[in-house]
């Protein structure tokens, strides 16, 4: 779930659809490279330029990213906010890769469907460039349930190759554990899609240890994902993190901003101004005012910590993330470029031990108020243990 991270600031949505010609003529345009053809079409292979902007690399199992990843879940809307329009949308992927990302996070539910369909299109002219996750597992018919029955994931998965306008998708995680159905018929599944070459790399959303263990027996797995940040520490004490570490499995945080809070730049009462239709936050404990108000304490450590080399609460905190392990990679998503310029500015930021010392003896001074998820989202997280 790769998630916005700051605030919306506009309430334009997406259209389905647009003009393939719109597509075509944007990518001409924007060409300073050769010509590749993927699915059938012909796209620029490298048509921005980076500026000499590079960020380091991680390894999420054996698939190489750049070490921040961008989550283009709000972009869409309908989960923390309203999203963007189709231009701004686009334009706020390109700039991420042209900063230096090379890592994108989408799933079919976002939209749902269209932000499989604007990755796609944001991404087809430099494909080669990057790499894409998108993720299965739920049923998009109004229930919000779970399927990962191998048939509907030999289904899915091509409409989410043609949305996304590729012939392979980078890591395909299943987006919630799906009880019903054994996970070693889930991992058998994708091993069948790899051995295709419609996925190159298998990854799991919110999974037990267990779980992780019994499905990387049958396909190996390059990354899990699950909520995990200077707050939401979760997987240090259920023996998630443990387990990719010993399986050598990469770890990507969503939620590396605490859903929004940790940057310090929402209202106390923010949660009040939510649309729960189209705001997964308006029932998190984590956003209601007293708990906001009593988790300030939290956001003025990070700012303290962040004074010392001009760095933003944001920054101090996927700093700390970055810090934790090499193989984790976190996906901090926006629709604001002051705040996407922001949160890769981390990588500049160096935090000292003597800092991470002062943040973790700071945070066990505090009490950290709020869940999470609301009870709904938790029951869908398969704790099988």
């Amino acid at each position: 779930m790769g998630n916005n991270e700051n605030q919306n600031t506009n309430g334009n949505t997406f259209g389905r659809r647009e003009f393939v010609t719109k597509t075509a003529l944007l990518g001409a345009a924007l060409t300073l490279g050769g010509l590749t053809s993927l699915t059938g079409s012909v796209y620029a292979q490298t048509p921005l330029s980076k500026s000499g902007n590079k960020l380091k690399t991680r390894k999420l199992g054996k698939l190489e990213v750049s070490e921040l990843g961008f989550g283009n879940m709000t972009l869409s809307g309908g989960h923390y906010g309203a999203g963007v329009d189709k231009t701004q949308g686009i334009r706020m992927i390109r700039e991420a890769y042209e900063q230096g990302v090379t890592f994108f996070d989408t799933a079919e539910v976002y939209g749902p469907f269209i932000n499989e369909e604007l990755v796609g299109e944001a991404l087809a002219p430099f494909r080669n460039e990057i790499a894409i996750a998108t993720k299965f597992g739920f049923k998009i018919d109004g229930t919000n349930g779970l399927d990962s029955r191998p048939e509907h994931i030999r289904k899915v998965v091509e409409q989410s190759l043609k949305r996304l306008k590729t012939d392979r998708i980078d890591l395909y995680y299943q987006h919630r554990v799906d009880l019903t159905v054994p996970i070693e018929d889930v991992a058998g599944t994708i091993k069948d899609l790899i051995n295709e070459g419609k996925v190159l790399h298998f990854g799991l959303s919110e999974p037990t240890a267990k779980t992780i263990r019994k499905a990387h027996a049958v396909q190996p797995i390059s990354a899990v994902q699950t909520e995990y940040s200077f707050i939401e520490r979760g997987v240090e004490r259920n023996g998630v993190l443990d387990a990719c570490e010993n399986l050598g499995i990469g770890f990507v945080p969503w939620g590396p901003l605490g859903q929004g809070f940790l940057p310090g730049t929402l209202d106390i009462d923010v949660q009040a101004t939510w649309d729960a239709k189209n705001n997964l936050r308006k029932t998190f404990p984590r956003f209601s005012p007293m708990v906001m108000l009593n988790n300030q304490p939290i956001i003025e450590l990070l700012r303290k910590v962040g004074s010392k080399q001009d760095a933003t609460p944001a920054q101090v905190a996927l700093g700390w993330l970055l810090a934790q392990k090499p193989w984790i990679v976190p996906i901090p998503g926006t629709t604001n470029s002051k705040h996407l310029k922001e949160n890769i500015g981390t990588a500049k930021i160096q935090l000292s031990a003597s800092d991470l010392s002062e943040l973790e003896s700071g945070l066990a001074k505090l009490q950290v108020y709020g869940g999470r998820m609301d009870a709904r989202q938790i029951m869908q997280i398969g704790y099988d243990d």
